[in-house]
This record gives structure tokens, C-alpha cells and sequence, in this order.
């Protein structure tokens, strides 16, 4: 089993976790949450990994699509609940987010290593120590795949399997 170790400094994410939830703006979509430190302290909680999708969320058409024909499904959300924790890291351009949220999804999409939309990656987090530091553990990538909702989950299953 092949694991990604990478250490992050994300001092722009650490700082960000302390502002008020409104200094984020919330995702279209109810069930994915737009605050990694949330995500962090919800996956810690639940034992799940964390689903982030890297968007263009109003002028990506391959994200649109990849959002109508998956995330947008009764099928994915019932999966989504019981096997991650969603996030969102957009990158709109009709549109201004937050100064910290663009901070910390530019931070994340650099250290992910993201150059393409939609990029979604499936990962834990960790903090062995009380710094800005997350220790990453990455389980695959992916972006657009046609076939639907089903199809895509068999995909994401393959890398929870790399989790255990």
C-alpha cells in the first residue's frame, strides 16, 4: 500500500481557525463544509477521511457536470455520510470569497499540488504537535469521471481501502 506523507505548514489555515464561522462563506451544497479546521476536527471525531473537492464552482463546466451527474445525487450523499467528511476549497471567479478562505484554499491547492479543476482528493489530517503544522496522509486523486454516482463511489472506495 503506497501512502503520501507530506508535513503542510499552514499557518494561514491555523490562523484562519480562529475567525468567526462567518468569515466563510457556506457551500451551495449543504452537506460539504468550506472550513478545513472544521473538517479536521470532524474527521478526527467520525474516524473518516476527508473528501476535498478543489472547484470553479460558476465557471468550471467540468465541475458543473461533475456536481449535477455526482454530488448533487441522493445515491453520493447517502454514500458521503457514511464513509467521509466533505470539502469544498472553491475557486469562483464571479464571485469574491473571503479573504481567509482564499488564503487557506490557495494554501491547500498548493500543497496539493492542484493545476486542474475539478481535482478531488481524499486524505486525513493530523496535528502531532500543538504548532500550524497538519501531517497529511493522502489516499488518491481523481477529477471528472463519467458513469454517475455509483461509479464514482466504487472509485472512492478504492482509496478508503488504502486507508485501512
Amino acid at each position: 500500500m503506497i501512502k503520501y506523507r507530506l508535513v503542510i505548514l499552514l499557518s494561514i489555515i491555523y490562523t484562519a481557525t480562529f475567525a468567526q464561522d462567518d468569515a466563510f462563506v457556506k457551500s451551495k451544497n449543504e452537506s460539504w463544509l468550506v472550513n478545513v479546521e472544521e473538517a479536521y476536527e470532524l474527521s478526527k471525531k467520525t474516524n473518516k477521511p476527508i473528501l476535498a473537492n478543489f472547484t470553479g464552482s460558476d465557471w468550471c463546466g467540468w465541475c458543473k457536470k461533475l456536481s449535477a451527474e455526482v454530488f448533487d445525487t441522493p445515491e453520493f450523499n447517502e454514500w458521503a455520510k457514511e464513509n467521509v467528511i466533505l470539502l469544498e476549497l472553491d475557486f469562483p471567479r464571479r464571485t469574491q470569497l473571503p479573504q481567509q478562505q482564499q488564503a487557506q484554499n490557495r494554501s491547500l491547492q498548493q500543497a496539493f499540488k492542484v493545476t486542474g479543476f475539478p481535482t478531488i482528493w481524499m486524505f486525513d489530517l493530523k496535528k502531532p504537535n500543538d504548532d500550524n503544522k497538519f501531517e497529511l496522509q493522502a489516499y488518491g486523486k481523481t477529477g471528472y469521471v463519467r458513469g454517475g454516482a455509483s461509479n464514482y463511489t466504487k472509485q472512492l472506495d478504492k482509496m478508503i481501502a488504502k486507508k485501512k
